[in-house]
């Protein structure tokens, strides 16, 4: 499928060199090969992209920086594609703040073609271009030097292939005039604040949080926004520092000295010996403060029979348009999600990007009252009313 030579570029004038060779053109196919299992930021071991003239293999452990490259991300005349590229994205970002933009992430747009939702590189490939992948590094540690040859040409189809596959996927949903569908997806792809973690808000990612309540909900935050902060200082994962099912367990019990300390199951003693009276003070000043009340998304809320009674409309509603788009309902929306919907919940992929478009919005005009449903012709029919 691609002849050209894989490049392996490991010395800054070879980077300015492709550089150079990048500037025209239309697209580059990226993707990264990352470890994080010991960091709490994702180490970028091997940086792979193609256009279909080049294939290049970059390794930002033998340079200096990246920084060549970044005019390229910014270049609005190049668009960027990935699949499923949240994490590649991730890692970009900490080069210098910015994300590559235009971008295409072939993941998102491939159900708009009959395509499995969330569907696998290996799997589109194949799909798309009947090729089978090798999956035989997929666990390899990209950190070692020098990279045995059949690890970096492993590497290289990740984008050797990813922009065949673009080409074909762009050009289906031309002729299916989708390609705009995805202009809000993939918008939303640069929004910065996807990639920056604030400690101050990450216990809401905490399960279990919801059965908290008062000074255990105040300790599960404070030690939440502790833990956060110091896996960003040490560079540490933070269930390094302390598990889930540990703060879970200090909401619950509250100990108030170093021996209550070492009861809780997951804390080591050493642990305990270098941290117990931070954590013990942490705790004494959670329990005199109000705890931040839980977003909405996080109270759970067993539905009303009318609410599987407006669901179960929505979602015939659901069916009808995807048969008329030739789409599995499943990609628009599923069941589950138009409970959380009846109950008030707005915060939904449903109601965002070609989704919202396609179905969303009207949707929301029968909850709201401002559309009602009719059968005509054998078929659900949306009838706006008057104002």
């Amino acid at each position: 499928m691609n002849a050209n030579p894989i490049q392996y570029i490991d010395t800054p004038a070879a980077l300015e060199q492709l550089c150079q060779q990048l500037h025209d053109a239309p697209w580059i196919a990226l993707d990264t090969e990352f470890l994080r299992e010991k960091t709490y930021y994702p180490q970028l071991c091997l940086l792979q992209l193609a256009t279909d003239e080049i294939t290049a293999c970059i390794d930002p452990l033998a340079l200096p920086n990246l920084d060549p490259l970044l005019p390229l991300f910014d270049n609005p005349n190049i668009t960027k594609i990935f699949h499923a590229g949240s994490q590649d994205l991730e890692i970009l970002f900490q080069l210098n703040g910015r994300l590559p933009s235009p971008l295409f992430d072939t993941q998102i747009a491939a159900p708009l073609l009959g395509h499995n939702e969330q569907i696998g590189y290996a799997n589109l490939v194949n799909e798309v271009l009947g090729v089978q992948l090798e999956k035989a590094h997929s666990r390899a540690d990209w950190t070692r030097r020098p990279l045995p040859e059949a690890q970096i040409n492993y590497a290289a189809d990740d984008v050797i292939y990813l922009g065949q596959v673009y080409k074909k996927l762009q050009q289906q949903l031309q002729q299916k005039d989708r390609l705009q569908w995805l202009s809000d997806d993939f918008q939303a792809l640069t929004d910065t604040g996807r990639y920056q973690i604030d400690p101050n808000t990450i216990w809401q990612k905490l399960r279990g949080l919801e059965r908290l309540k008062g000074e255990s909900l105040s300790i599960a935050q404070q030690l939440c926004i502790w833990r956060e902060e110091q896996a960003q200082k040490k560079n540490l994962p933070r269930k390094w520092l302390l598990k889930d099912e540990v703060i879970l367990d200090l909401a619950l019990q509250k100990p108030n000295n170093q021996t209550e300390l070492g009861h809780i199951r997951g804390l080591t003693d050493r642990f305990v010996k270098q941290t117990g009276k931070v954590l013990l003070k942490l705790l004494s000043e959670a329990r005199q403060q109000q705890p931040q009340p839980l977003p909405a998304f996080m109270k759970k809320k067993r539905p009303k029979a009318e609410h599987e009674a407006v669901a179960d409309l929505l979602m015939a509603m659901v069916r009808q348009r995807a048969e008329e788009q030739s789409l599995n309902p499943n990609v628009i929306t599923q069941r589950k999600e138009l409970l959380k919907f009846t109950q008030g919940d707005t915060d939904l992929i449903l109601l965002s990007g070609w989704r919202n478009k396609m179905i969303g919005a009207d949707l929301q005009a029968l909850l709201n009252g401002t559309a009602n449903l009719s059968v005509k012709g054998g078929k659900l029919t949306l009838n706006r009313n008057p104002e």
